[in-house]
C-alpha cells in the first residue's frame, strides 16, 4: 500500500467521533477505544454487535486489525489480566494478536442518525423525533468583537460547530454597541493606547453550542479574535436538545390493525417472536421505538400518545406499566439494535471507500428461541 493512501486507526475513531461525540453517551457506559494502539496503520474492519471468542476467530482470518463493536466489551473497570473470565480472556488475545478495539454504543443511540431512525425509516414513519430528548446539552456564548473582525471571529465559531439548532445552522443574534476599556502597563492593545480611556465600536455576537464542544469553540474564537485580551461570556441553556436523546416517536402513513403492523415489524427485525401486550382496540397510527433495553421509556411513550412502544428486555412487571393506554412491544434487545452493523459499515465505507469494513457475519445474540 502506497503511503499516501495510510490511514491509521486514530482516523477511523475521530471520523465516528465527530459523527457520534463520546461526550453524548449515557453516564453507566463505556464506549471508545478500548484496546490497541490508535497509531497503527488500519488494515481492515470489522464492525460486530458484540465482541465474541467467534468474532475475535472472524477478524483473524479476515485479517483485520480493528474490530468495531456496539456494546462495549468492558464495561466496569478491570483490576487484573490474569484471563480468568471471557472479558480479560478476550482483551489478552486482542493484545497478543495486535487487535485493536473499539465500541461505540449510546452515543450512537443518542442521535437521531442511529438504530431508532433506521427502523422508523423501514416502517415509514413521518415527522420523527426524539422520545426523550437530553437536557442542559447547550451553552450560550457571548463576544465582543470590534466590527473590523466580526465575521472572522463568527464565521470560526460556526466552522468549529457553534451555531447549530435542529435543521439550521450558522444561527447567531449580533448586535452593535460602544466597548470601553483603558490599557494597564504592559498591555499591548489591538486598538487604543496605553493609560488611555479607548472607546470602540463593537458588535455582541450570541450563539449556541453544544457542551462538549466548549474548549474547542473557545479556542478558535480567541484565535480568530485581534484583542489581545477576550471578552466573552458563557451561560448554562436549560433548553432540550430535541435531535438528542433517547428513543423516536413517528406517525406511520396511515393507520394498520395491530396484527398487521406486528406481522410487518416482525419481517423487518427478521425476530424469532415478539412478546406484547393486550391489543387496546385502536388502530395503530402513532409509533414509539427504542432499541435494546428501553422500559424505563414505557412512561415517555405514553405522554408522546404513541399507540404501540417497540423495544427490547421487557420484563414481567414492565409490561403492566402500559395500563391499557398502549401496547407495548418486545422484539428483542439483539433484534432491537442488529441494523448497528450496517449503518456503521455505510457512513465508514461512504467516508473512507478505498478500504475494507466487513459487517461480521457471526450473529452474537445469546438468546435462542425453540
Amino acid at each position: 500500500m502506497k503511503e499516501h493512501n495510510l490511514i491509521r486507526i486514530k482516523d477511523i475513531i475521530s471520523f465516528l467521533e465527530a459523527k457520534f461525540p463520546p461526550a453524548l453517551q449515557e453516564n453507566y457506559d463505556n464506549s471508545g477505544f478500548l484496546v490497541g494502539n490508535a497509531n497503527e496503520v488500519f488494515q481492515k474492519a470489522i464492525i460486530s454487535i458484540d465482541f465474541t471468542e467467534e468474532v475475535l476467530q472472524e477478524a483473524l482470518s479476515k485479517e483485520a486489525n480493528l474490530i468495531i463493536t456496539h456494546h462495549p466489551l468492558i464495561f466496569k473497570g478491570l483490576k487484573k489480566l490474569t484471563g480468568n473470565n471471557s472479558i480479560e480472556k478476550l482483551v489478552i488475545s486482542c493484545i497478543k494478536n495486535n487487535l485493536n478495539l473499539y465500541s461505540i454504543h449510546t452515543n450512537f443511540d443518542n442521535l437521531t442518525s442511529g438504530t431508532n431512525n433506521y427502523i422508523a425509516s423501514k416502517l415509514g414513519l413521518l415527522n420523527a423525533q426524539v422520545l426523550r430528548p437530553l437536557e442542559n446539552q447547550f451553552l450560550k456564548l457571548v463576544v465582543f468583537c470590534p466590527k473590523t473582525h466580526e465575521e472572522k471571529v463568527r464565521q470560526a465559531i460556526f466552522e468549529a460547530g457553534a451555531g447549530t439548532i435542529g435543521n439550521y445552522d450558522n444561527c447567531s443574534f449580533n448586535a452593535e454597541g460602544i466597548g470601553s476599556f483603558r490599557a494597564s502597563d504592559g498591555a499591548n492593545p489591538f486598538v487604543g493606547a496605553v493609560g488611555e480611556n479607548h472607546f470602540e465600536p463593537e458588535t455582541r455576537i450570541e450563539t449556541i453550542l453544544p457542551k462538549y464542544l466548549k474548549s474547542k469553540v473557545i479556542k478558535v474564537m480567541i484565535d480568530a479574535h485581534p484583542y489581545e485580551e477576550v471578552a466573552f461570556d458563557i451561560y448554562p441553556v436549560e433548553n432540550q436538545a430535541n435531535h438528542i436523546g433517547a428513543g423516536i416517536v413517528g406517525n406511520l402513513p396511515e393507520a394498520l390493525e395491530p396484527q398487521t403492523f406486528l406481522q410487518k415489524l416482525k419481517e423487518i427485525t427478521n425476530a424469532a417472536c415478539i412478546r406484547h401486550t393486550q391489543f387496546v382496540g385502536n388502530e395503530i397510527k402513532r409509533v414509539a421505538i427504542c432499541g435494546g433495553s428501553g422500559a424505563y421509556l414505557i412512561k415517555d411513550a405514553i405522554g408522546q400518545n404513541a399507540d404501540i412502544y417497540i423495544t427490547g428486555d421487557i420484563k414481567y412487571h414492565d409490561f403492566f406499566e402500559a395500563e391499557g393506554k398502549l401496547i407495548l412491544c418486545d422484539i428483542g434487545h439483539y433484534e432491537s439494535e442488529q441494523f448497528t452493523k450496517e449503518i456503521l459499515c455505510d457512513l465508514l465505507k461512504e467516508k473512507f471507500p478505498t478500504f475494507a469494513f466487513l459487517k461480521s457475519d457471526i450473529v452474537t445474540n445469546p438468546i435462542n428461541y425453540l
